[in-house]
């Protein structure tokens, strides 16, 4: 992926997203003894970085593909953000989601006009129902994050964030299906080579960790972590890029997502999801290895049920 591919993915779906703001604090620069810059994609178009994949997804679909819609699965952000993009381009999208979905987000794919399925909460259970709607509708099945073209979308979040601070030693990013950092890595490769970028990942949900350390795609039993939008594992699109291109992953405890979630709201006074957490959790955790540094966050989505706040 050139750097001219990925202006050119960026000059595509400019029209349709934000470009969000980055946003810093003395406080927790002080806190972590170096100069943090949040990347805002909780201010992103229906609040999370995945509107800048399914928007260049199904840009890239011929008018044939668009006239049958889109289908996806997910817990939330990409079926809001497939949701959304369709609508845009007068799309019809249909959405296979959890049974265990927050309500907020199941509310909002509706609002943005969203065909929603429910099904069960397994990630070979969301693949059958979207596989069934696909073969009941005709429409095109985009993955919410082993695709190329949304993995390409994902990366203008970082592109934007290096344009705007081009010497960054480390960007930390949130690891689940592996979209947004396989594209942030692809873009940090194109644009700041030097830069070196780490995954922040739940610890009950480690797939993209033991991922790295036995060199294949693995999975997980258990799904039992706050972090709903990562409870993904990678895929074959993805998993070669991560592998290919990132430091580390820094696993997180539960209580340390929180911590890391009350923190931003309580000192930057904005929302974050769980997901959005963990990259930041991970960054606490590595207060050793970043003093002194300049360091990107890319915070990934503030779609958060605000009656049901786990701090």
């Amino acid at each position: 992926m050139t750097k001219e591919d990925l202006l050119k993915v960026h000059e595509q779906i400019k029209p349709y997203v934000h470009n969000t703001p980055v946003l810093t604090s003395q406080l927790i620069n002080k806190m972590c003894n170096a100069d943090l810059f949040f990347k805002c994609e909780n201010f992103q178009k229906m609040g999370a970085f995945k509107m800048r994949g399914a928007t260049n997804a199904i840009l890239n679909l011929s008018k044939e593909e668009k006239e049958k819609g889109v289908v996806t699965h997910s817990s939330g952000n990409f079926a809001q953000a497939l949701a959304l993009a369709a609508k845009s381009v007068g799309v019809k999208a249909y959405i296979a989601m959890p049974e265990n979905a927050p309500q907020v987000k199941k509310d909002a794919v509706s609002g943005y006009g969203g065909i929603i399925t429910e099904c069960g909460v397994t990630a070979t259970e969301r693949e059958a129902a979207a596989q069934k709607i696909q073969e009941e509708t005709g429409a095109v099945y985009l993955h919410p994050s082993n695709n190329d073209d949304v993995i390409h979308g994902q990366g203008t979040a970082a592109m934007e964030l290096i344009e705007e601070h081009p010497d960054l030693d480390f960007l930390f990013i949130p690891v689940g299906g592996g979209g947004l950092i396989a594209g942030s890595l692809l873009a940090v490769n194109a644009f700041a080579k030097k830069c070196k970028v780490i995954g922040g990942e739940p610890k009950h949900t480690d797939d993209a960790f033991r991922s790295l350390k036995s060199g294949k795609i693995e999975f997980n039993s258990k799904t039992n972590t706050i972090a709903d939008g990562l409870r993904m594992h990678l895929g074959d699109r993805n998993f070669p890029i991560i592998k290919e291109y990132i430091e580390k992953i820094v696993l997180v405890e539960e209580e340390e997502i929180i911590e890391a979630m009350k923190l931003i709201w309580e000192r930057m006074k904005i929302v974050i999801e769980p997901s959005s957490a963990v990259a930041f959790a991970a960054l606490l955790k590595s207060k050793d290895t970043i003093e002194n540094k300049k360091i990107g966050v890319i915070i990934s989505g503030g779609n958060v049920d605000v009656s049901n706040l786990p701090f």
